[in-house]
């Protein structure tokens, strides 16, 4: 099952002609998850050539409007299709206020269910086949939150030399076994799922912050992801502008993915006052804390592999 990360826009504040606002299209398999929707996100979408009109769910992170202004163009975009699935749009209150504004004053044509659920506490928001998606709170200027997407483990590989050892007959049976349930072979024998299984496989982690003070409870939130999409704002330099306005710098997103022991951490939201050229600079202060951190650009494209 393949799972992989679209950045569509990884500016903070103001979009800019070769930086759109912060979103990230996360696909598993089948289903498509946006995370936040700033300005610019459909442009990216388009040149991705990614069908936005299968979006499940949007997570919104907070109502500031670099993270929510693309979302109108989203709700009027997918009535111009056959949908009949319901769109489910998550966020801290306010979320459903916005939706709601936006769908009056525009006079939008909406033909599919739109379901806003508003987050007032830490919790499972949502959840599939195998997968949940919990919130977390951060510290900004206005409530925030934070997303996992957190895989279930997968079981082990299934030997099928033991299980003919075992007396258990190609057929049904293993199919059983493999769905974690004892069989009794023809000869009478009982045979556990753990006698023909391999150890679990880890699931995959991917986990979304931006627009915070750093705390070290969002490393915890966001321990061992595989990939974590990370506010690095300011360089070390602007701290206090960045206390102030309630961001974080640089090497405090690489301290956040030091910590959490993330497999791969990308940094996202950057000030506007940097040119692509000058995120050399965040990228040089954060790679002093955790080397392996990279800069996100937008319509980078991130595939988020199983663990060998």
């Amino acid at each position: 099952m393949n799972m992989e990360a679209f950045v569509l826009g990884c500016g903070g504040m103001m979009p800019l002609p070769y930086r759109h606002l912060t979103s990230v299209l996360l696909r598993r398999d089948g289903d498509l998850f946006l995370f936040d929707g700033g300005e610019g996100t459909q442009v990216s979408l388009k040149r991705l050539n990614l069908k936005w009109k299968k979006i499940n769910a949007i997570f919104v992170s907070h109502t500031h409007a670099d993270h929510v202004t693309g979302l109108p163009g989203i709700l009027m975009l997918s009535a111009q299709v056959d949908r009949t699935e319901p769109l489910y749009i998550y966020g801290p209150p306010k979320i459903a206020e916005y939706i709601e504004t936006s769908r009056k004053v525009l006079d939008m044509y909406i033909n599919y269910p739109i379901i806003v659920k508003e987050i007032t506490a830490p919790c499972v928001v949502h959840s599939g086949d195998g997968f949940s998606i919990r919130c977390f709170p951060l510290d900004h200027t206005k409530t925030c939150v934070g997303y996992t997407l957190e895989e279930e483990d997968r079981p082990g590989e299934f030997n099928p030399e033991r299980a003919s050892q075992l007396g258990v007959p190609v057929g049904p049976m293993w199919g059983m076994l493999q769905k974690g349930n004892p069989v009794v072979t023809p000869e009478g024998k009982t045979v556990n799922p753990e006698d023909v299984m391999g150890q679990k496989r880890k699931g995959r982690k991917f986990s979304f912050v931006t627009d915070t003070l750093y705390k070290p409870t969002i490393a915890e939130n966001v321990k061992n992801s595989d990939l974590l999409i990370c506010e690095g704002m300011f360089e070390d330099e602007l701290i206090d502008q960045a206390k102030e306005k309630k961001h974080m710098t640089a090497s405090q997103a690489a301290t956040i993915a030091r910590d959490a022991n993330v497999k791969r951490m990308c940094m996202i939201h950057y000030s506007p006052r940097y040119t692509d050229k000058e995120l050399e600079k965040l990228l040089h202060e954060a790679r002093q804390v955790w080397p392996k951190t990279e800069l996100s650009r937008d319509r980078m494209h991130i595939e988020i592999p199983y663990e060998d």
